[in-house]
């Protein structure tokens, strides 16, 4: 009995507890614990590329889109049109700032890239019209095109009809559409005072005009003529005219034959006071300029004889028509001439004008001034 009271009785919790003291070691190998932390990293490189990726295309598809939409006219329902003046030695930068300040493209970046991936055949200088309602490919397909849309013309003072026929045929007008042009009947007040029988001369006034492109002989015509009408309006010239005895075509004759004798437009208002003079006392006028123009008109070399009603120096009064083109300044001088009393004149060789009284004076500056201006031309 006191044997089995004596026997110690295990402890149920000492196995667990030396367990707990003495864990199971890991088994695991040191080379699989690696291989998935490599996989880790290469998942998480291989998702950060894959973000990039997708942000990248996400950008380039938006910078595409934005690009496309810059290249839509800002103003797709106007109507209006726009003159861009295309300056020689231009770039596709020079006018894009041009045409993004006009607010005919949304921006100019946009359109320099454009230009600078589809340009061929590069800017050509001219005045084009542009519709608002045109989009960048269509700016740049119509620059491209180098067909300017406006184009200008110069008739110069003191130039003739044979002169302004010149200038339309170099822009690319028919020699008979010119010639049918210049005997048509306008019913311009400009040329109201203007015989029936008689042509143009005198009325291609002088100055540079801008035309759009198919613009119509009639259209140019009429435009000069407005122009020179609304200078004789503005200065009272009728009516200058008219004080002195002169209709509106006659001065305009009268101012022919000064413009033609000089240029100078500081001389023109003394020649108009000898030439007047010269007619209010019943003296030919004795214009050179003018049986020249007559000589050429006939086809024929120039002549202080030359049978002619041109002939100035034989015929009394006005020649029958103009012999040039007058510009304003001798319109004006025509109608208001110096408070001078010279009777004579001549034009030197050093480019000034000699006023006299007496033909004895006249006949010495004549000699001593003018060697080659006072040489009749050939033609």
């Amino acid at each position: 009995m006191q044997n089995s009271q004596n026997t110690p009785t295990p402890d149920p919790d000492l196995s667990s507890k030396a367990s707990d003291q003495n864990p199971t070691p890991d088994t695991t190998p040191a080379s699989s614990l690696s291989l998935k932390k490599k996989r880790s990293v290469w998942k998480w490189v291989a998702g950060t590329i894959t973000t990039l990726f997708l942000i990248v295309i996400l950008a380039a598809a938006g910078t595409w889109y934005w690009y496309q939409q810059q290249l839509v006219s800002p103003s797709p329902q106007s109507q209006e049109t726009m003159r861009l003046d295309v300056k020689s030695g231009y770039t596709g930068s020079d006018v894009a700032a041009v045409l993004a300040s006009a607010g005919l493209i949304k921006n100019q970046t946009a359109f320099e890239v454009y230009y600078r991936l589809h340009a061929d055949a590069g800017l050509k200088a001219g005045v084009y019209v542009l519709h608002k309602n045109m989009s960048v490919q269509d700016i740049v397909r119509h620059l491209e095109q180098g067909k300017p849309d406006e184009f200008s013309l110069t008739f110069l003072p003191g130039g003739t009809l044979a002169d302004a026929k010149k200038v339309l045929l170099k822009a690319g007008y028919s020699d008979e559409d010119i010639d049918a042009a210049f005997a048509a009947d306008y019913g311009h007040p400009l040329l109201a005072s203007k015989p029936k029988e008689a042509d143009l001369e005198g009325f291609i006034y002088g100055d540079t005009y801008n035309f759009y492109t198919g613009a119509s002989l009639k259209d140019i015509l009429m435009k000069i003529f407005d122009h020179m009408y609304d200078d004789i309006q503005e200065r009272k010239l009728v009516e200058a005219y008219k004080a002195e005895g002169m209709t509106l075509y006659e001065g305009i004759i009268f101012a022919s034959v000064v413009q033609s004798e000089v240029s100078n437009r500081d001389d023109m208002a003394t020649v108009s006071q000898v030439f007047h003079t010269r007619l209010d006392e019943d003296m030919v006028l004795g214009s050179d300029v003018t049986f020249i123009y007559g000589a050429r008109k006939l086809g024929v070399a120039p002549s202080v004889d030359l049978d002619s009603p041109y002939n100035t120096r034989t015929h009394k009064g006005l020649p029958p028509t103009p012999v040039s083109n007058p510009g304003i300044d001798a319109l004006v001088a025509g109608a208001n001439p110096s408070k001078t009393d010279y009777v004579f004149f001549v034009a030197g060789d050093d480019g000034k004008t000699y006023f006299s009284k007496t033909n004895e004076e006249h006949e010495r500056l004549t000699r001593e001034h003018c060697q080659q201006n006072c040489l009749l031309p050939s033609r």
